[in-house]
């Protein structure tokens, strides 16, 4: 469904959910956003186009964003990849490359053995053991970083 719709209206939805969710009575002020594949993508997206809302970014096996974006990361992002995804690791030397330049915070995991979609439970790519840990380690990123 996602191929069909157009890129640019799904990165201005998600703008507009990021800045609505920041300034939601309910929220303690803190953004962070997770994401896997496409979703991975956004994340990397909002930390290139809103870095000073974004309080922690961890995109699961997703693209950067546009080259002329990622100059302004900042981070905190968790990036989380799949050894046997060759499509999206072939971005991630570039990638690390321009983040190690700027001084943007990040770490990423590479889980070994683990396919683009370890973390989806309803396909063969399925690995509970890097999924639990990919959790585990988002979750406490979160914890950290999005406390009031």
């Amino acid at each position: 469904m996602q191929k069909s719709m157009d890129k640019a209206k799904i990165e201005e939805d998600f703008l507009a959910a990021a800045a609505f969710l920041k300034s939601h009575e309910l929220s303690n002020g803190k953004l962070g956003a997770v994401g896997f594949c496409f979703g991975g993508y956004v994340v990397n997206m909002l930390a290139a186009t809103i870095p000073e809302q974004l309080d922690a970014g961890v995109p699961f096996y997703g693209t950067p964003a546009a080259t002329e974006l990622r100059k302004n990361v900042k981070g905190p992002l968790l990036v989380q990849l799949a050894s046997l995804d060759k499509r999206v690791n072939a971005t991630w030397p570039d990638y690390e490359a321009e983040l190690k330049a700027i001084g943007a915070d990040y770490q990423m995991y590479m889980y070994e053995g683990a396919n683009h979609g370890f973390h989806n439970d309803s396909t063969g790519r399925y690995s509970e053991p890097d999924a639990e840990l990919a959790w585990s380690r988002t979750i406490d990123f979160f914890a950290d970083k999005l406390k009031a």
